[in-house]
């Protein structure tokens, strides 16, 4: 399946977070989020990026836009995740890879030469009309959540 792009609307969807709760296109629209899609809870690179987000969650709050990362880790695995940590961002869980594969992030890696199935690194600035305003894929970790916040102030502004 191919990626989303820019200007096209986000998939429809709705996912278990680790408080018990749901979230749903429906409940975000009319506003801007972001979701960011991740490997595997609890590993070096997804550990930073949360913490990234997390460190900054209280910026995105005053602008209005919610910050939710999004792998296919089970809702309990969240939970340890979130706690070890301290995190303050809203993980949900796509177990199923409904939502990662309507982006189309669920793909052929690589690793030391073995070849496997995983989630590609990405992130999406959702408008407030649900539709994809940025994308950032194949995401390096270092300075990341600082540029999708940066984004969200312009669109905000």
């Amino acid at each position: 399946m191919s990626q989303l792009q820019e200007g096209q609307p986000c998939p429809d969807f709705t996912l278990p977070d680790m408080e018990g709760g749901t979230v749903s296109l429906a409940d975000l629209k009319g506003r801007p989020f972001v979701l960011y899609f991740y490997p595997k809870d609890d590993t070096t690179g997804c550990t930073a990026e949360a913490l990234g987000f997390s460190a900054l969650a209280a910026d995105f709050a005053s602008l209005g836009v919610p910050v939710m990362g999004v792998s296919p880790d089970p809702v309990a695995r969240h939970v340890r995740f979130r706690d070890k940590h301290g995190l303050n961002v809203r993980l949900l869980s796509d177990e199923g890879k409904e939502l990662i594969e309507a982006f189309g992030l669920w793909v052929e890696k690589s690793l030391y030469g073995k070849r496997y199935m995983g989630v590609e690194r990405t992130t999406a600035l959702v408008g407030p009309a649900g539709e994809i305003v940025r994308f950032w894929r194949k995401v390096s970790v270092k300075g990341h959540p600082e540029e999708v916040l940066a984004a969200a102030r312009a669109l905000a502004a």
